[in-house]
């Protein structure tokens, strides 16, 4: 059993880049993608979370930049390009998420363990890397 265990760990790289392109694509689709194309409304919206941190000037930016992290840098994310630096902007996304879900909206932990769960996920990827079959690998 141990040795049929240890054989897996050849198919590290492709773990990596599996969980890095289902990631990426999912919240492309899912999360930033529809609050990019949502407009400034929409983005208005997101960016009165910064009120977290007492900056409520310009929500509209600050909507957009979450928005932005979570599709553009979705998408780095997927590709493995620039990931250590998209890693971060998912990760401050998510760690405003879990504010704006929990503090602001009082959601149950149920709706707000999703942000919580993604910032562990891109913190965790952004200190084991890309893997191999990453731009990034490539331009090293």
């Amino acid at each position: 059993m141990k040795l049929a265990m240890n054989s897996l760990d050849r198919f590290r790289d492709f773990g990596l880049l599996l969980m890095r392109v289902g990631i990426g694509v999912t919240y492309i689709l899912i999360h930033g993608g529809p609050k990019l194309l949502g407009g400034t409304e929409r983005w208005a919206e997101l960016g009165g979370v910064m009120s977290l941190v007492g900056i409520e000037f310009m929500p509209a930016l600050w909507g957009f930049l979450a928005a932005f992290a979570e599709s553009v840098g979705a998408l780095l994310l997927a590709v493995g390009f620039l990931t250590r630096p998209a890693l971060i902007l998912l990760t401050i996304t998510m760690l405003f998420a879990i504010g704006a879900h929990w503090i602001l909206w009082e959601d149950d932990w149920s709706t707000t363990s999703h942000a919580l769960k993604m910032a562990i996920v891109f913190l965790g990827l952004f200190f084991v890397g890309p893997g191999r079959y990453s731009v990034d690998q490539m331009l090293k």
